[in-house]
């Protein structure tokens, strides 16, 4: 795949949360229709608290040498971050518009600065290639879930 192609998924990533949850009520997306399984709105909560966090590694990757990436511990901010107060389309909002500034400056970049490189406090030395292929494919892995989820209310 292309870098073009894959910054075009990921941009269009918060269209398909939005496809995901389409027509569904606040009792629906607060619902847990799965026990021990997050609810749909948890799910796009943890979604829109790490896409900030995946911009800021990419951005850090991109402008400095070998920076530090901190890891997070998505339970920790599911307890602390008032997820069930939270509004599903404000989410997806932030969502977008971090994918698209994102966009608008990976577009920017030649093919060599995917191959740049940060360290992971967990992962190690993760590149620009990887980072943005990581946080691409989170809203698709996602979205499986809540497809589960629908089917089970």
């Amino acid at each position: 795949m292309s870098y073009n192609q894959l910054i075009t998924d990921y941009e269009h990533g918060a269209q398909l949360l939005s496809q995901a949850i389409a027509g569904m009520t606040t009792e629906q997306l607060k619902a847990r229709p799965i026990p021990g399984k997050w609810t749909t709105l948890e799910l796009i909560c943890h979604i829109a608290d790490f896409e900030p966090v995946y911009a800021d590694r990419m951005k850090r990757v991109i402008a400095e040498d070998n920076p530090p990436l901190l890891s997070g511990d998505p339970d920790l901010f599911l307890k602390g971050l008032a997820y069930h107060d939270r509004d599903a389309q404000e989410e997806i909002a932030l969502i977008d518009v971090v994918r698209k500034q994102m966009a608008r400056i990976l577009r920017t970049l030649p093919d060599a600065a995917f191959t740049r490189v940060g360290t992971h406090s967990r992962d190690g030395a993760l590149s620009l290639e990887t980072l943005l292929k990581r946080i691409t494919g989170h809203i698709p892995h996602h979205a499986k879930f809540i497809a589960e989820k629908r089917a089970a209310l």
